[in-house]
Order: C-alpha cells, then structure tokens, then sequence
C-alpha cells in the first residue's frame, strides 16, 4: 500500500510545532578504509603473483641456483551486487500535506538509507574477517587468519591467541607486521602498521593509547613506544560505528588492500503510476567493498 494521508494525518492540519525524523548523518566511514575504484565489470578480478625468492651463494665455477617458480598464486574476485528502495505515495498526500519541506514526497531521506547499507556492507569485511568467503576467493583463508600460505610456509595477521586492546597487544600487533608479513616466496616485506581502526566502545582505551607522550597506564617516565615505533608509530585512530564486535580491534597498515568497486553510483528515479496517480520513487547503486590483500590489516577477535 502506497503511503496515504492516513498515515501522515498531523500534515494535514496547521498549527504544528516541528516535524521531526530527519536526523543529522554520520559522516562517510568506509572511504577513510576503503579506495575508490571505477569498475567496468560485473566481476573484477586480482591476482596475488611470486616473485624471485632469495639469492644464493654461488661457488667459483658452480652453477648459478634457478628460481623459475615465479607466477600466479592467488586470485581475488569481486562481484558488484545490486542496492535499492523504492516506495510510493498517493496523489492526494502529496497535495494536502502543509509540511512539504520537512516531509518532502520526493526525498524521505533514502540517501540514508543507502549509506547505512553501504557502510554496513564495508565494515562487514572486518566484522565477519575471521570466516571464509569462497566468492573472494583469495589464498583459500580468511581475512585474518594464522596460516596465510606462501610457498615455503605461513604467515599471520592475526595472534595465536587473540588479546584484548592494550599497550601489550597493541605493540605486540604491530611487532608482528613487521616482522611476519612475507611476499609469496616468503622474503620478507616493508609491512608496517599505521592507523588502529576500532568500534566505539574501545574508543577511551585507543585515546589512552595513543594521545599519550608517556607509556600509558603507569606512573613511569618512559616514552610512549606506540607512537614513536620506526616508520612513524601509531598516532591515530579511527573508530567505526558499524563494527558489531566491542571487544575486537584492527590495525590498518601501509599496503593497500581494501578497495570499493563502484559499479553504478547512486541514483534516483520518479514516475507517476498512471492509474493511481501515485508518486513512486526509486534510488539504485551497484557496487561491492572488498580486499585484494590480507596484508593491508591485522585484527584480534576477544570475545571479552
């Protein structure tokens, strides 16, 4: 059923205070974790390569040693999904409500709606990154796992035992990168760790964290060593509303990974259904968030 004036009978009457149900947004949070990328296919598709393992020692008059096991490893798919909302409303609503610019027949706020959608589906990678997905493809793990496959072993980006945010953990987190994360021939990689990304219940630990000059948590003079680890430390944060978990935390590093292909931008259509005379309205978008590459995060999952 179309939206009739039964069901906004308060327009219809003067002498009313305010019209209230259009709130202030939050602003954009997947773009400050995800790149932009035009897609021009229904599925785009990457591919994790090997490289040239480690030299070695060559004797006087000895063969050179060979590595011709570079190649393809990995591929990494994305589908663009389609998004939309439609609704309709009577002619008649649309001519008797005296409240048209605090309740537009036109508008009813769906660009909300949509950014609600895509924000949920872009923090869905971190939420559900400890489960498969087979659409994504990839090395056959998770996103954050303990045994991401090279050629001579595994690597993690995630703890053996995961732990809760603290000057530990984090530090420990970060030690990690930098020393685990190895290319496909397992030499090691210019991994580093550079921004905390957490929901917002861990928010006044992460400021304690990392808007200290001194080691946080003690009376000590120390210095605070998350902030001044080699490559810049962390110095900042991002907190993300639509993470599920309050107890799990993420660090973002300098690889690039996470990436939104956008495949229709969001658009709106109207048209006037000729035989009710009502007004429908129509918003689309096609797009789907992803990852190319595990390296680009490391995340604990407590559950307490």
């Amino acid at each position: 059923m179309a939206v009739n004036t039964a069901q906004i009978k308060s327009l219809l009457l003067p002498g009313l205070y305010k019209v209230m149900g259009d709130y202030e947004k939050i602003e954009t949070q997947w773009s400050k974790i995800f790149k932009r990328q035009k897609s021009t296919m229904a599925t785009e598709s990457s591919v994790q390569m090997r490289m040239l393992g480690i030299a070695q020692l060559k004797t006087e008059g000895g063969a050179t040693a060979m590595d011709n096991n570079a190649g393809q490893r990995f591929v990494y798919n994305a589908t663009s999904f389609e998004v939309g909302l439609g609704y309709a409303i009577t002619r008649k609503s649309i001519d008797d409500n005296l409240y048209k610019r605090d309740f537009n027949a036109a508008n009813l706020s769906m660009v909300h709606s949509f950014q609600e959608y895509k924000e949920t589906r872009a923090a869905n990678i971190f939420n559900n990154g400890t489960t498969y997905d087979a659409t994504i493809g990839g090395d056959g793990k998770a996103l954050f796992a303990t045994d991401h496959p090279y050629d001579y072993g595994t690597w993690a980006n995630r703890p053996s035992v995961d732990a809760d945010l603290n000057e530990t953990s984090l530090l420990q987190g970060m030690i990690n990168i930098r020393t685990g994360f190895k290319n496909e021939a397992g030499l090691k990689i210019k991994a580093r760790a550079k921004q905390l990304l957490i929901p917002p219940s861990l928010e006044p630990t992460a400021i304690r964290l990392v808007k200290t000059d001194l080691r946080p948590g003690t009376a000590n003079n120390d210095v605070n060593a998350i902030t001044r680890m080699e490559g810049g430390g962390i110095t900042s944060y991002l907190v993300n509303d639509y993470l599920t978990s309050e107890h799990a935390w993420f660090l973002l590093t300098n690889i690039d990974g996470f990436i939104m292909f956008e495949r229709i931008p969001f658009e709106t259509d109207m048209d006037v259904d000729k035989t009710t005379g009502n007004l429908l309205v129509f918003g689309y978008e096609r797009y789907t968030p992803t990852y190319v590459d595990p390296r680009a995060a490391y995340g604990s999952f407590p559950t307490s």
